[in-house]
């Protein structure tokens, strides 16, 4: 009984020592790092951003999946980011602060004549938008 107990406690004592010594090494590592590298030392501060979140809404007025979408500012021809909805038909993306006008663009192909689904968002500075992109037509497969 007595053997057990010894090495119970044993067994707990390195497992509190293994734990410690685990975390100063780490503790250690990342301030090594960010001694090396000030621009990782400069990651823990916030960065300033704005967001826009939005919403893929099919003709039946539900979320749709899987549509692409391509955000460019609005002085700029080509898209700048290019992401998909997500299951629930939703996208987010963080762009520059201050005052720009984004355009937020279906990358599907529309029926013939109609131009690609698409809004214009203004952002004046690190703010959150939230729109919705309505589709017409869904894109067939």
């Amino acid at each position: 009984m007595r053997f057990a107990l010894r090495r119970r406690r044993f067994l707990f004592a390195v497992g509190v020592i293994d734990g410690l010594l685990f975390l100063c090494s780490s503790t250690a590592i990342a301030w090594s790092l960010a001694a090396a590298d000030p621009a990782a030392a400069e990651q823990g501060k916030r960065q300033d951003y704005a967001l826009i979140v939005g919403t893929v809404w099919g003709p039946d007025n539900r979320p749709v999946a899987g549509i692409p979408i391509k955000i460019r500012r609005g002085t700029d021809k080509k898209p700048k980011w290019e992401l998909m909805s997500d299951a629930r038909g939703e996208f987010a993306q963080r762009v520059p602060t201050g005052t720009e006008d984004y355009v937020i663009q279906a990358d599907i192909k529309p029926p013939k004549g109609q131009p690609k689904p698409e809004i214009t968002v203004r952002i004046d500075d690190n703010e959150r938008k939230d729109v919705g992109l309505h589709l017409t037509e869904l894109p067939k497969k």
